[in-house]
């Protein structure tokens, strides 16, 4: 396709993040959370959106967000795709105090681009679907991936178990917030009526600043695990309980923490983070009781993650064998590592070729609602450069030269997939 002039249309990306932005459960700080009044704020604005590039739009059961374009022929299906689903998006929740582009910016950059190809009158012999995915963070239930999850068909009751601090449950969180009766909800599409899945995502990290490149393709993203880690001692008189008589949970889960960090650090490319600690009594003077705290593990290569758990569990099961603490260790989040499609990733790669030139090649350390997708269909993603590497916090920064590199890259890239000559 020739080249698209798209200063107006990153100008217009850009102001809807910012206000986007300022949709927030909390005020000064942009915080949005599962089924939240700012979520269904957000979804109501972002549908507008959608509706104006000229999508039907719709909510499913788990308050994901959904706006589909018919392709030009729908009821047909051949081989260059007609008939079948391309889909788009990311996630329009945040961590606390976040950033106004992780997630939002895969969702609104797709909107803009699906609105340039309109304009362009660029017919598509496939639909479009842009998602808004309701949670990919896990800040209120400490699991992530509620909403692609929900989506795919691959929630559980487990999944729909899970309590955030008030005690309201998943299932009873969304039947509060979208009402009706409440069943868990099978796979929006089977996995023959799609041709694949593009994520677009802020880097989250300083390579492609320090190689001069707006974006960049992923190769793949590192396998994670999310546990949820007790130490349980007892409780005692900060005077006269003497250091050697004493069970004290915090100190175990203290010695856990820097066993995690040094397996971390003797074992890169692992990574491993506690984020939290909540400790009972919780008391200057009192001996804690108990400790919990999330441990977050991830590693390129699924061997390697599975054998820094295996570690840790046996040091934790070993700090509470010396220290006379009893020692839980729960899996509450386990996504394998995925590799991007090798067929969809070559297009982007001509994609990003074309508009800038040189293309790097990244692994994503982070997770995405892609881990998920990749369940359901092929998945590609395309990293943007984020000033200083800098995301989860209000100093995220995307240029706007930056954004109209990627509404390129993404245009060009449909337009390629409608060619019907690298439909993979």
């Amino acid at each position: 396709m020739p080249d698209i002039p798209l200063a107006s249309a990153a100008r217009t990306l850009s102001r809807r993040l910012d206000e986007l932005g300022r949709v927030s459960d909390e005020r000064g700080k942009l915080t949005r959370t599962f089924l939240s009044p700012a979520m269904r704020r957000a979804n109501a604005r972002v549908s507008g959106w959608m509706r104006a590039a000229g999508m039907k739009v719709r909510e499913d059961g788990v308050g994901n967000l959904i706006g589909r374009l018919e392709g030009s022929a729908p009821e047909g299906r051949d081989r260059h795709g007609r008939g079948k689903t391309f889909l788009l998006g990311s996630h329009l929740d945040t961590v606390r105090d976040a950033g106004r582009f992780d997630g939002a910016l895969g969702v609104l950059l797709a909107i803009e681009a699906v609105a340039e190809l309109r304009r362009r009158r660029v017919g598509l012999p496939f639909a479009i679907e842009i998602l808004g995915f309701s949670e990919e963070e896990g800040v209120r239930f400490s699991s992530a991936y509620l909403g692609s999850k929900g989506y795919c068909g691959l929630l559980t009751s487990a999944d729909l178990g899970r309590r955030d601090p008030r005690g309201i449950s998943v299932r009873e969180a969304i039947g509060a917030a979208l009402g009706g009766p409440f069943k868990i909800p099978g796979r929006a599409h089977s996995p023959s009526d799609l041709l694949g899945y593009l994520e677009v995502h802020i880097e989250q990290g300083p390579v492609l600043e320090a190689r001069a490149r707006p974006t960049g393709v992923v190769t793949g993203i590192a396998g994670q695990t999310r546990a949820r880690i007790a130490f349980e001692g007892r409780a005692g008189h900060a005077g006269t309980t003497p250091m050697g008589l004493r069970r004290d949970a915090l100190a175990g889960a203290a010695e856990f923490v820097l066993a995690a960090e040094a397996l971390a650090l003797a074992g890169a490319p692992l990574v491993a983070t506690v984020g939290g600690m909540a400790v009972a009594p919780g008391a200057a003077n009192v001996v804690p009781g108990r400790a919990e705290f999330p441990l977050d593990i991830r590693h390129p290569r699924d061997a390697g993650r599975r054998a820094a758990l295996r570690s840790l569990r046996a040091a934790g099961r070993e700090i509470a064998r010396r220290r006379g603490l009893k020692f839980s260790f729960t899996v509450t989040q386990d996504n394998a590592a995925v590799a991007c499609s090798r067929r969809l990733t070559a297009v982007l790669e001509r994609s990003v070729r074309a508009r800038q030139g040189r293309c790097p090649a990244l692994a994503s350390g982070a997770g995405h609602d892609a881990v998920v997708l990749s369940e359901l269909t092929p998945v590609a993603m395309l990293f943007v450069r984020c000033r200083g590497g800098v995301s989860h916090h209000p100093g995220e920064h995307v240029g706007r030269r930056d954004l109209a590199t990627a509404l390129r890259i993404v245009v060009d890239f449909l337009g390629r997939l409608a060619s019907g000559r690298q439909i993979p």
